[in-house]
């Protein structure tokens, strides 16, 4: 396939996923509307009327199928297959927790099963960590963060449009490079399908939100995309790994340790993000959003760089990153 048949291609399976996206979420929103599924304000919310959760559903129904054929389309299955097993066992969890809460200790079992299953998906002649690690630690490393970055995406699901945007953003970011370093396969297509799912739920959730995604979405997303990552280093684009989900990483990993340091329950709900103090600085959401948006396409292309700078680009992308973090504190402060 040649890079202009496969960029076509790409921009093909982003537009579908939107138009699907988007139906699919006017569908999903009228089940919640009618079942009653709604997430109730508390003083943890930073939301303030009953809002119905559960989007997530529309990207996940979006991309799964996606996924599933171009796994087969690129001659991947068995590999899309233990994917897709752990996300389905991810989804059907999820779900159920949003429902009604379940136990910390089931939904950690079921999630490390799952990256259990991803790692199964990676090549086993690559190295995530680049030879840095034996095959074995390589591995066990690999796990850790993917497990990490399966429920940073849940935490930092916390205001309108912010999940949806990072979505499109990082699977966007994954697709445009896989496509500029001529890596014609399943990963570019996997982020673009992300990327069209995620901007047509988005429509529903800007500000103010119709329905949020809840854990059915932000956990399995978290997942996708740890693989989508992992996957970019394993071939040797490990500087756009770390470049693209800089934020969400940076973001969620001090608010933990601060509310490690302090003896609080890690996996309660909470409002002490940057990104949550900022919005109730501001008190408006999409703000915010459009704030982490602009710093994030900067992200976007310091990942597109290191294919001809190498990891050079780490250094304006750790900048970057903490202009973004100054900017979002004095926003908490307006």
């Amino acid at each position: 396939m040649t890079s202009t048949a496969y960029s076509s291609a790409l921009i093909g399976v982003f537009l579908l996923c939107l138009a699907a996206g988007w139906y699919l979420s006017t569908r999903v929103l009228r089940y919640l509307l009618a079942s009653s599924i709604m997430d109730i304000p508390n003083e943890r919310s930073s939301h303030q009327a009953p809002t119905p959760r559960g989007g997530g559903w529309a990207v996940m129904l979006t991309v799964v199928p996606v996924f599933a054929i171009a796994g087969i389309a690129f001659g991947r299955p068995l590999e899309t297959g233990a994917m897709l097993l752990g996300t389905l066992a991810l989804i059907g969890v999820s779900w159920m927790d949003d429902r009604r809460e379940l136990s910390p200790l089931l939904r950690l079992a079921v999630q490390a099963l799952a990256v259990a299953f991803g790692l199964l998906a990676l090549p086993s002649d690559q190295l995530v960590w680049q030879g840095w690690l034996p095959w074995g630690l390589d591995r066990a490393a690999t796990a850790f963060l993917w497990l990490w970055f399966v429920n940073l995406y849940n935490f930092m699901d916390g205001i309108d449009g912010l999940a949806g945007s990072e979505t499109i953003l990082i699977g966007g970011g994954v697709a445009l490079v896989s496509l500029a370093m001529g890596e014609f396969g399943l990963t570019g297509v996997a982020g673009a399908a992300l990327a069209g799912a995620a901007a047509g739920f988005l429509t529903h959730n800007w500000r103010p939100a119709r329905m949020f995604m809840g854990d059915v979405g932000s956990i399995p997303l978290g997942h996708i995309l740890a693989f989508l990552l992992a996957s970019l280093a394993a071939r040797g684009d490990w500087a756009a790994a770390l470049i693209l989900p800089a934020y969400y990483l940076t973001d969620a990993t001090i608010t933990l340790l601060r509310r490690l340091l302090r003896g609080e329950k890690i996996w309660q709900a909470h409002r002490e993000h940057f990104y949550q103090k900022a919005a109730k600085g501001v008190g408006r959401h999409d703000r915010v959003v459009l704030t982490i948006i602009g710093y994030s396409l900067v992200l976007v292309v310091a990942a597109l760089a290191a294919g001809i700078f190498g990891a050079w680009t780490l250094v304006p992308g750790a900048v970057t990153v903490a202009l973004l973090l100054a900017t979002l504190t004095r926003m908490s402060k307006a």
